[in-house]
């Protein structure tokens, strides 16, 4: 595993435990890449420095680091210019990652199906494209004189040319497959559709298999799941369609949010969401925050929300009691759960399937005294 060193700013409008939090979760992804953490570096800024991010002394200090433990890469915790980004590097001499960087690094080796692969592509193309200057450093240091400044000029140029020919080609690419994928959302009809939506690494794909009792793939890393995975499930003779959708993350990168919103049609398509959430993370709100705020970008008005706090095997039974309690009586339906231990899901399963139920009956009503299948 390669040798990472992790680098983030303790805003003014956050906390010392935020901060924390936020770097926890960026060793995490870090982690998922295939690199390991020796060292984090914060500092207390009210913005982050135009030039350098950090500053000069924070940067000298991680140059020293770097150098005396042969560190591989510095993963800084928020996006970084261009300039920013070429300034380090010159610096520190190592491969440098921002946030948005890594986040696409991971969806690149996750990709599976043609439909994600191009969907990520595209993104890390329209990541790339404002950062080409970067890419061609060397001929900067080329000495003035008749004919010397062209070649850098057009070599840039070039590439800028053939970056947006490849996001072109990509998009019409998406395009098709979109229009694909509507066609089959359109053939499966008026049948109810449920779609399970949260953070990454919350538990959906685990709930997932034991609601629809099929095999999607689960793993305690982010981002396990990439592709959308609909599956029919039948209870007492009413079917609807259940679907595990790609996780959400803090600051998720915009490139991705564009790419992947053919993906998260399937929320939009959806009539009852079951937002899933790890009630024992630390700050399992901020979560919930991060997941709502991009919901309400996606969609144009509330649906039916069931709030799934998943993992209350890992909490004292004197906490989740009083988090029970904390929950109670709010505008949405809650449901404590536990999808590795099976604690709950029948409670669960009766919340969803009501619901499933009263709408299938709304859409068909001669249904409710003829039998399925």
């Amino acid at each position: 595993m390669e040798k990472a060193v992790l680098v983030g700013i303790n805003y003014s409008s956050q906390t010392n435990d935020q901060t924390k939090e936020f770097l926890d979760e960026l060793a995490f992804l870090a982690l998922t890449s295939g690199a390991k953490t020796t060292q984090r570096f914060t500092q207390s800024l009210k913005i982050a420095h135009s030039t350098t991010f950090v500053g000069k002394g924070k940067l000298n200090e991680i140059e020293i680091f770097v150098k005396e433990k042969e560190i591989d890469l510095v993963i800084f915790d928020d996006d970084l210019t261009p300039s920013q980004l070429r300034n380090i590097e010159k610096q520190l001499c190592c491969k440098i990652l921002d946030r948005s960087n890594l986040i696409l690094d991971i969806f690149a080796s996750r990709a599976r199906t043609a439909h994600a692969k191009t969907q990520v592509e595209l993104a890390q193309y329209q990541y790339l494209l404002p950062r080409l200057t970067r890419m061609w450093t060397h001929l900067e240091r080329q000495k003035g004189g008749i004919g010397m400044r062209g070649p850098g000029e057009t070599q840039i140029e070039t590439d800028r040319r053939i970056i947006n020919q490849k996001i072109s080609n990509l998009k019409l690419k998406l395009t098709k497959i979109d229009k694909q994928k509507f066609a089959q959302r359109k053939n499966r009809g008026n049948m109810v559709r449920v779609a399970l939506v949260g953070y990454t690494n919350v538990g959906k794909s685990t709930l997932m298999n034991i609601v629809s009792k099929s095999k999607v793939f689960a793993e305690n890393k982010l981002f396990a799941t990439l592709d959308t995975t609909v599956r029919k499930v039948v209870v007492d003779q009413v079917p609807f369609l259940l679907s595990d959708t790609v996780g959400f993350i803090r600051k998720l990168p915009h490139q991705l949010i564009e790419s992947f919103k053919s993906t998260l049609d399937e929320v939009r398509d959806a009539d009852v969401l079951i937002h899933v959430v790890d009630l024992s993370h630390s700050v399992y709100q901020d979560q919930m925050n991060s997941v709502n705020e991009t919901l309400n970008e996606l969609l144009p008005k509330s649906k039916a929300t069931i709030i799934c706090f998943n993992k209350i095997d890992r909490i004292k039974s004197e906490e989740l009691k009083a988090l029970k309690e904390f929950w109670k009586n709010k505008d949405f339906q809650v449901v404590f759960i536990s999808a590795v231990k099976k604690i709950g899901i029948d409670n669960l399963k009766k919340e969803l399937f009501n619901k499933v139920k009263e709408i299938h009956y709304t859409r068909f009503p001669f249904n409710k005294t003829s039998v399925y299948y």
